[in-house]
């Protein structure tokens, strides 16, 4: 399993955690570079498992990209994206960057309302479990709203585009096809997550290694193991 090469590279308390279950050798082990316990990390990994901490968690600095906001680098990072986007004919739009607690627990409401909670926890996340609220994702879309937020939105010419060119800018697909079952998410291909061109390129060979042309998801790739539901309680 390529998450295993991932478990050398993370510190806090998921390293310790590795260490003690035996999946990370005491010694020898790849550099630890990785934090994905600390919220204000670009490396954080929030599921539904692993919540914020504090759960309402603001990020020191977030700037604005149009009409929405991303931490410093990522928001950096988005920005570089959309200018190489235009040079290929392709406007990407901005649609939900950075949540607040309060913000998410709103949306979050709404959907347990109109879809019911079982529904809603495959769309949205309960507030403190957001990766909104990190100001690392953004949504994003068409200038003509074509496909805004539904699964055709990959076949759209900025759901091609981030797909084909994202990783140039240290940005992922954070909830892909098919991977339900660790990520705890339906299929976006809007909802993209900053975590930087370092590890986006060792996710990129990792798949190439094993000769896979998807990567592995952040539950995957650090060794997690599966955060389809919320724990009980």
């Amino acid at each position: 399993m390529r998450a295993m090469r991932g478990l050398g590279r993370i510190t806090g308390a998921a390293a310790a955690i590795a260490l003690t279950a035996g999946l990370v050798a005491p010694a020898g082990a790849a550099p630890v570079d990785y934090d994905i316990d600390s919220a204000h990390s670009l490396q954080v990994v929030v599921n539904k498992h692993r919540k914020l901490a504090p759960e309402t968690y603001v990020p020191d600095r977030l700037t604005r990209v149009q009409s929405e906001r991303l931490q410093a680098a990522a928001a950096e990072a988005f920005q570089g994206m959309t200018r190489a986007a235009r040079a290929d004919g392709v406007h990407i739009v901005p649609v939900s960057g950075y949540r607040s607690y309060a913000e998410q627990a709103s949306l979050y409401d709404s959907y347990v309302r109109q879809y019911g909670q079982e529904t809603a926890d495959t769309i949205a996340a309960r507030p403190g479990h957001s990766e909104h609220q990190t100001g690392l994702a953004m949504d994003v879309g068409n200038a003509d709203g074509a496909c805004a937020l539904q699964d055709c939105f990959e076949g759209t010419p900025v759901g091609d585009w981030v797909r084909k060119n994202a990783h140039r800018h240290g940005f992922i697909v954070r909830y892909p096809e098919d991977r339900q079952e660790w990520t705890g998410y339906a299929y976006e291909p809007w909802h993209l997550r900053y975590v930087g061109p370092q590890l986006v390129a060792e996710l990129r060979a990792d798949a190439a290694a094993e000769g896979s042309a998807e990567l592995d998801t952040l539950e995957e790739y650090f060794g997690l193991g599966p955060a389809p539901d919320y724990p009980a309680g």
